[in-house]
């Protein structure tokens, strides 16, 4: 990667009735009267980069959708600006640019580091991290605290985190999934129902969105078969009842003890693996799926049944 660095004394001309820049978020399109605010001034908050690019140059063309993307997705950490040399071709002249695509970083007032030609994403990645630090948007470590919120119960804070997440990334299927999961656990199945139902079929493939409404199947099932004292008190009189003690486990399930559901489904995997055509190795995976890969439960639960299925 080439390095250009300008001169520290750099002086700014301006030149009167030129069009003022046009914005698009975190990519601006600058004119010499208007460099030293869109450049210069940014600079002292966040660093700007400067794409100096002509309609006539093939890898100018190449370059600005992968450059754009990368500053995007810093999150408003870096910001771009592009500047046109063939209508304004005075700052280039005085940074010294003989060759385009040319990217000059400033930072606070002053040019600090760039590069010349079209780069691959990778290395403008490596680029803006050296000048802004790692991307980051915060995302995963709200979504981290988010399931941390959810397993322990504390559901307004929960729904408060992917609610943000949401904010920032509409589209983020595991923190509507996240969401959903919350009506899930805190017994508002309508409510999780209701947000399933607005999900866009485009998005209901996602692993997330799936164990949601395996997670809602297994909600409306405990539901239906009632609380845990029947149940219990058939197993007690039969330990072999291995229909009472399925029913027991998604109930158990339903109320959230997935531990007890867990070890329920387990005890009739060791009685009898192959009962009812494999019920209780099929409820498990289905409680895998509505728990999800990474949850406690879900980790143990593997475990466990692989140690009897593969003794």
């Amino acid at each position: 990667m080439s390095t250009l660095l300008g001169p520290s004394g750099l002086e700014i001309s301006s030149t009167p009735g030129q069009p003022a820049a046009t914005s698009g978020g975190d990519v601006v399109d600058t004119t010499t009267q208007t460099f030293m605010k869109d450049v210069v001034e940014a600079s002292r908050e966040v660093p700007v980069l400067v794409d100096f690019w002509a309609p006539w140059c093939g890898p100018c063309k190449q370059l600005a959708p992968i450059l754009e993307k990368a500053v995007k997705a810093f999150k408003g950490a870096v910001k771009l600006v592009k500047m046109n040399i063939d209508e304004h071709p005075e700052i280039a002249g005085q940074l010294g640019i003989r060759s385009i695509p040319a990217v000059i970083a400033f930072r606070n007032g002053q040019p600090m580091d760039g590069f010349v030609g079209a780069q691959t994403e990778g290395q403008i990645r490596t680029f803006l991290e050296r000048i802004a630090g790692p991307a980051t948007d915060g995302v995963a470590e709200l979504m981290e605290e988010a399931a941390a919120a959810l397993e322990a119960g504390q559901f307004e804070q929960a729904t408060m985190l992917y609610s943000e997440v949401l904010q920032r990334d509409p589209e983020n299927a595991p923190a509507i999934a996240g969401l959903g999961m919350v009506s899930v656990m805190s017994g508002d199945i309508e409510a999780a129902k209701d947000l399933f139902s607005q999900i866009p079929d485009e998005m209901r493939s996602d692993p997330a969105i799936e164990s949601l409404g395996k997670a809602i199947g297994l909600a409306d099932q405990a539901a239906a078969l009632g609380g845990t004292a029947d149940h219990q008190a058939k197993v007690d009189a039969n330990p072999n009842d291995h229909q009472a003690r399925l029913d027991l486990a998604v109930a158990l399930a339903g109320k959230g003890d997935k531990a007890a559901a867990v070890a329920a489904l387990i005890e009739i995997l060791r009685r009898d693996r192959e009962w009812n055509e494999g019920a209780a190795r099929k409820e498990l995976m289905d409680f895998f799926e509505a728990w999800g890969p990474k949850d406690p439960a879900t980790v143990a639960g593997r475990r466990k049944m692989a140690s009897i299925l593969f003794a």
